[in-house]
C-alpha cells in the first residue's frame, strides 16, 4: 500500500472534515474539533492498512471527535445566558436553528443526518461510519429529520 502525503489528504479532504464539523459541533467548536481529529488523523497514520476511501476514514475520526465534544458538553456546567449560535457557513441550507435542532438529536440521528446532508455520504458509507446496517443508517436520518420537523413544527405553533 502506497499512502499519499499526509499533506495531500488534508488539501484533498480538510474542507469537507470542516464542514461536516461545523454542522455536527457548530461553528464555534468546529475549528478546535476539526485540529482534534487531524492531530489523531495524523498519529494513526502511518498504521493505515487499507488506504481505499481516506476521505470517509478522515470523517469517522471527525465523527467520533464531534460525539466526544458533545459528550464533554454535556458534563460542563451551563453559562448563565447563552450566547446567540453563528451561522453555520458551509453548510446546506446554512440555517442556524435547523443545525441547532439536529445537534440535539440523539447521537446515532445527529450522526447520520450531519453525515447525509453536510458530508455528503450514502447510506452505505454512513452505516459503516456509525456501525449499523445500511437500512439502520436510512432509518436514523428518517427519524433525525422527522423530530426536526416536529421541533420546528411546535417552535413555530408557540
Amino acid at each position: 500500500m502506497n499512502l499519499p502525503p499526509f499533506q495531500l489528504l488534508l488539501d484533498r479532504h480538510g474542507d469537507d472534515v470542516l464542514r461536516y464539523l461545523r454542522a455536527a459541533v457548530g461553528r464555534q467548536e468546529a475549528e478546535d474539533a476539526w485540529q482534534d481529529t487531524m492531530i489523531a488523523a495524523l498519529r494513526a497514520y502511518p498504521r493505515l492498512e487499507d488506504d481505499r476511501n481516506l476521505r470517509g476514514w478522515l470523517l469517522r475520526i471527525a465523527h467520533n471527535t464531534a460525539i466526544d465534544m458533545h459528550r464533554s458538553a454535556a458534563r460542563r456546567p451551563l453559562a448563565l445566558a447563552e450566547p446567540p449560535e453563528p451561522a453555520v457557513e458551509d453548510a446546506p441550507a446554512a440555517e442556524p436553528a435547523l443545525w441547532a435542532a439536529v445537534r440535539r438529536l440523539p447521537d446515532k440521528q445527529r450522526a447520520a443526518v450531519t453525515l447525509r446532508f453536510a458530508g455528503d455520504l450514502d447510506y452505505r458509507v454512513i452505516g459503516s461510519l456509525i456501525d449499523c446496517s445500511e437500512v439502520a443508517a436510512r432509518k436514523n436520518v428518517r427519524a433525525g429529520l422527522a423530530a426536526v420537523r416536529r421541533e420546528w413544527a411546535h417552535a413555530r405553533a408557540t
